[in-house]
């Protein structure tokens, strides 16, 4: 906790620090270098620093800021509210200082996380910082943290969930305008500023791509419902009804048909594989397509890194529209039948990235499914559609197409295991796949890929570490890096999600009581990777004073950011651990670049395989509550990564201990 005067009032410095002196002297240790600051800052700034201070200190020192400060180790609550009450305090601000992280061997520090109160960012730290944009923030669950913390701690991609303007029917994947930031999210201006900034550190922002719908809010809708018949009607998939019969029977993805009626035109109907408020582009028309692109264009001229590609491969319809038959008992047929026998998809991405991504050498990754086998180097190749492609092998397997009630709420070990193994043999040497254990789509990953009786501290950073070092990109949803868990839902009254309330209808007419349907919602809910962050055991986890648009998982008091932050040992740390190793220097080109390959494959509730480049590494990883034998490929020269204290290594074999996860290094 630090109490910040200005540097130059000898005078309250010497009142704080006798204030301080006056607390239990047996807890906490009094740092005084408040005087030794002050000299040194005045020092600098009256030019004993020129010609005697290098660069990169003196940029330091302005990063410092003008502030002296008393240091309190392990301060008490009673403690914090003296020194907040005191008026010299309140005049100058406050910071506390949350947590520290260090780069792996090093002791610089490159990220320390703190808390400050406006007057202190007004008074004393904005002023010693140059070319400061932006505003305090307003929320607690709003932070300031440089772009250059973010490139010290190794990530190269911020994926931002889609920004534009939008009535968010569904999470802002309604788009009512590509060219405009939503006033929620900020200004254009905020949005340009970022990008510059991030550019600067070689790192990327990616937004999301949302072009097989828009919103009905959108012009484009707006002017197909004034006229259906003229250049935008041609848009959208319109219809004129024939019997009162539909165009096909193909059910949305949210539940119920694809056809709604045209607002206006009970005469007429549009298509929409989404919510009835997400019409479908009708990428046929090439004015479509043209539209798209020029908007593509105009995001990668401002400096874009790329785009995450949302529901790309439902671009293109099996046309003309038939039916297919049911599969359920409302009559309809899941559209991903019409999906599989689909063609000439890859005329539409391969015109995009011709005219889009490859003149700009952007970073692509799509949200692609049902993808054929020999398609994949056509998707991720050297000349593919995408830089990357999402695996969603793991995410869809034990669903049923009856519904989520029907389906696997977690998967075993052995599921887990041929899933990955399944995904990184196909891909091979072909391209880069995205690695996933949960999105804003699906569920938490402790809940889905650990069951309850398995779930505890070793499992989770187990999961974390077998999904990391698997070849292909490692994306972090936010929440999991600190194992945020799915919502124990009592009430559907707690849900918002289109999906889950459809699902949830879904399997009360499958005969499910009301709890085996809420049940099924509450294993499946997207809403479950959409609560609140837990940042604290606060009031709403310390997201905010207000009410969040959903409740928070009761669980925020065990499980949150800063419990975590100062903890060695928690999954925060873990993660930070995984991102560091596969940042080493010496490490970096055998988990990015080199082969995988399966090793001890048929050993049960083992999930164990080779990296091997410059390297030869061996990943282990015990998924069950005993011990168990493994044999080893050749000596060990070292222990790189272990999720518990201690391991136990003979010549030929090692005994991996209840939920154990261990990187090692292999002789060649």
């Amino acid at each position: 906790m630090n109490g910040f005067t200005p540097n130059n009032n000898t005078n309250v410095i010497r009142l704080l620090s006798e204030a301080i002196r006056k607390c239990n002297k047996s807890r906490n240790r009094i740092l005084m270098g408040a005087v030794v600051l002050c000299i040194l800052t005045l020092t600098f700034v009256f030019g004993t620093a020129y010609g005697k201070i290098n660069a990169e200190y003196t940029k330091n020192i302005r990063m410092d800021g003008t502030t002296a400060s008393t240091y309190i180790e392990e301060g008490t609550k009673q403690q914090y509210e003296k020194v907040c009450s005191l008026g010299y305090v309140k005049e100058t601000g406050r910071r506390m200082k949350m947590g520290e992280a260090t780069e792996s061997g090093k002791k610089e520090s490159i990220c320390s996380i703190q808390v400050l109160d406006q007057t202190a960012w007004e008074k004393m730290m904005k002023p010693a910082y140059t070319g400061v944009h932006g505003t305090y923030p307003k929320k607690q669950q709003e932070i300031m943290l440089p772009v250059k913390t973010l490139k010290k701690l190794g990530i190269d991609i911020i994926w931002l969930s889609p920004i534009y303007k939008s009535p968010f029917v569904d999470q802002g994947y309604d788009i009512a305008d590509y060219y405009a930031i939503d006033p929620r999210f900020g200004t254009m201006e905020d949005m340009d500023r970022l990008i510059a900034e991030a550019k600067k550190r070689e790192m990327y922002i990616l937004m999301d791509l949302v072009v097989n719908h828009c919103s009905d809010e959108h012009e484009w809708f707006q002017q197909a419902i004034k006229d259906p018949d003229g250049k935008y009607g041609n848009f959208f998939y319109i219809r004129d009804k024939k019997d009162g019969k539909a165009p096909c029977n193909w059910r949305s993805y949210f539940g119920g048909p694809v056809w709604e009626e045209l607002p206006g035109h009970p005469d007429k109907q549009y298509l929409h594989v989404f919510h009835k408020k997400q019409p479908d582009l009708n990428w046929e028309n090439p004015e479509v397509r043209e539209e798209v692109y020029k908007n593509i264009r105009w995001w990668m001229e401002k400096g874009l890194g790329g785009f995450r590609i949302d529901a790309i491969i439902n671009i293109k319809k099996k046309l003309p529209f038939s039916d297919y038959p049911a599969d359920r008992a409302d009559g309809l047929c899941s559209i991903e039948r019409m999906l599989e026998e689909a063609e000439g998809i890859g005329e539409f991405l391969g015109e995009m990235a011709e005219k889009c991504f490859h003149p700009y050498d952007a970073f692509t990754v799509g949200e692609v499914f049902n993808e054929k086998e020999d398609e994949i180097k056509d998707f991720i190749g050297e000349n593919g559609y995408f830089s990357s492609m999402f695996d969603f092998e793991e995410t869809c397997y034990g669903k049923s197409e009856d519904g989520w009630y029907a389906s696997k709420p977690y998967l075993t070990p052995e599921e887990y295991k041929k899933c990955i193994f399944h995904t990184q043999k196909k891909i091979g040497d072909t391209g880069m796949i995205s690695n996933i254990i949960e999105n804003h789509d699906e569920p938490r990953g402790v809940c889905h890929y650990i069951s309850p009786e398995d779930r505890c501290p070793d499992s989770r950073k187990l999961l974390a570490g077998v999904y990391f070092l698997l070849k292909g990109i490692p994306f972090i949803y936010q929440g999991q890096e600190i194992g945020m868990e799915n919502m124990e839902f009592t009430s559907m009254d707690q849900i918002d999600d289109i999906s889950t309330i459809d699902e949830y209808q879904v399997a009360l007419r499958a005969g499910c009581s009301e709890k085996e349907a809420l049940d099924a919602a509450s294993a499946f809910s997207r809403d479950n990777a959409r609560t609140p962050v837990q940042w604290s055991a606060e009031k709403n986890a310390g997201f905010s004073e207000g009410e969040p648009w959903l409740g928070v998982n009761p669980n925020y008091k065990e499980i949150n950011i800063e419990s975590q932050l100062t903890d060695s040992n928690s999954l925060l740390s873990f993660y930070k651990k995984l991102t560091a190793l596969r940042k080493a220097p010496e490490y970096k080109e055998t988990l990015v670049y080199g082969t995988f390959a399966p090793y001890q494959e048929e050993q049960k509730n083992l999930i164990a395989y080779t990296r091997n480049g410059e390297k030869n590494l061996l990943i282990l990883g015990n998924m069950q509550a005993q011990s168990q034998k493994v044999s080893l490929p050749g000596e060990v020269k070292e222990v790189l990564l272990n999720n518990q204290k201690a391991v136990e290594i003979t010549e030929k074999e090692i005994i991996l201990k209840p939920y154990q996860f261990i990187v090692l290094e292999i002789a060649d």
